[in-house]
């Protein structure tokens, strides 16, 4: 394996991608923070620790980052010691979260006038799946650096796709958080209706999943609700910030979001409450404890 990859991010899904990277026999060095339990699983696997994002630029062909948002994604290119000031031309950089795609396109076009390129690539499916090479990947950008880290892609992922240009991995990311949490919030205030109403969660879930409206989506949301199975480990955090991050895509787009407002409330009124933390498919006690009483 030639490609010398640095990994940024080395949280729960980070770490296993970079598990699974090294595992394949590629050599990859790892970018500390606070916590820092996946670099130490990067350092035992056997590879190297970076002192800044510079540095871990300037000893890699590759560059991956996995962090959270598009303001972490911009500290690492544009900070002090900085990803953007060791950009040069072969050095290939890719984004594995879930960004804004103004601030994708903005990062690839201040690295293409220093040679480098930059790929938009969010993840589907769960550390469990990277750690065994079966992410969906949804990359875009230049089709030739595609080929190039093709290799490199079909390791950590089952299904890998090519979906244009820069920033339109991130946007088809965005639509498609947007339609689950969307429908996940729909189906717990389901249930915490039919809580209200005396009626089984079964019965209800068996009667809606008979019709075209049954998905994976509302299944996850059915496992907890009937058996509190939580098969979507997705905070609600999380899909606010997904959700929030698809409503400012739209207004860039001049566009009026007219039915995320509702997975926006409901997310948005349990971080309020202290829920954040909370798993979605927990959202269906939350909305049963929750639900507003017409005036």
């Amino acid at each position: 394996m030639t490609e010398k990859i640095g990994f940024i991010g080395l949280g729960l899904m980070g770490r296993a991608m970079a598990g699974c990277l090294q595992a394949a026999g590629y050599p990859l060095t790892g970018l500390a923070n606070r916590d820092r339990t996946g670099l130490e699983q990067v350092l035992a696997a056997g590879g190297h620790e970076a002192e800044t994002a510079r540095s871990l630029a300037e000893d890699s062909d590759i560059v991956m980052l996995c962090v959270g948002t598009s303001e972490q994604v911009e500290s690492r290119i544009y900070g002090p010691d900085g990803v953007l000031e060791a950009a040069r031309p072969g050095l290939v950089v890719i984004d594995f979260g879930t960004s804004l795609p103004a601030s994708t396109k903005k990062i690839g076009a201040d690295l293409a006038e220093r040679g480098a390129v930059y790929l938009d690539a969010p993840l589907g499916r769960t550390p469990a799946h990277a750690q065994k090479g079966a992410l969906n990947i949804m990359c875009a950008g230049d089709r030739a650096t595609f080929d190039r880290v093709r290799p490199v892609l079909d390791v950590l992922g089952e299904n890998v796709f090519h979906l244009g240009a820069l920033g339109n991995g991130h946007t088809i990311k965005l639509i498609n958080n947007f339609f689950a949490m969307t429908t996940a919030t729909a189906m717990a205030e389901a249930f915490a209706a039919a809580d209200a109403a005396g009626i089984g969660r079964d019965d209800l879930f068996n009667v809606i999943g008979a019709g075209p409206n049954r998905s994976g989506m509302m299944e996850f949301i059915r496992n907890y609700a009937v058996e509190g199975q939580i098969d979507l480990a997705f905070s609600v955090a999380n899909g606010a910030k997904d959700v929030g991050y698809y409503r400012q895509m739209m207004a860039d787009l001049g566009l009026d979001s007219r039915l995320s407002g509702g997975a926006a409330d409901a997310l948005g009124a349990a971080i309020e409450t202290g829920d954040g933390a909370l798993m979605v498919p927990e959202m269906v006690d939350w909305m049963s404890r929750n639900l507003r009483k017409t005036q």
